[in-house]
């Protein structure tokens, strides 16, 4: 069983967190027929849904992941024909579209968002703190102050008489 929860490092149970939310939901897709799809497209559909077709790097900014990992799921999500990808005015720039097979999804996918929304708030019931809100101020936290200006300022960090960006 390993070490229980309380034992273990944030980091540890942030990953277990999401493995668990994520292997959940792409069971779920599977029982509704949507095997494929995997959890991290939704938003990048939901982004195209209310901007409409964007450069992966504003896709990125939208959806508030690096650019690299927004174009590895665009490109997984290519490969499944749920987007197109056009060449934007820049050469290297690429325009992200919903292809005709995902908007023949969305009525699924709605309804399968809003029961994961309504299943999130009922987690959220159970838990002494609003998760979203935690991780809200935890994002707005480390963007005022990264984890690695954190460290650096620890007494243990000190001992080691390194400071960050020195080898």
């Amino acid at each position: 069983m390993g070490r229980p929860p309380r034992e273990r490092g944030m980091g540890t149970l942030l990953r277990h967190v999401l493995e668990l939310t994520e292997a959940d939901v792409s069971a779920f897709f599977e029982d509704i027929g949507l095997g494929d799809y995997r959890p991290r497209f939704t938003p990048m559909v939901r982004a195209i849904v209310a901007r409409g077709p964007m450069p992966i790097r504003d896709l990125a900014v939208e959806v508030g992941v690096t650019h690299s990992a927004a174009s590895q799921t665009v490109a997984q999500m290519a490969r499944q024909d749920l987007v197109s990808l056009k060449p934007g005015t820049d050469a290297r720039q690429r325009i992200v579209s919903l292809t005709e097979k995902t908007r023949r999804l969305m009525p699924t996918l709605e309804a399968e968002w809003a029961a994961t929304t309504a299943a999130a708030e009922q987690l959220e019931a159970e838990l002494p703190y609003p998760l979203r809100e935690v991780l809200v101020a935890a994002v707005e936290a480390l963007e005022r102050k990264s984890l690695r200006e954190r460290i650096a300022e620890t007494d243990a960090a000190l001992r080691l008489g390194r400071r960050p960006g020195e080898g």
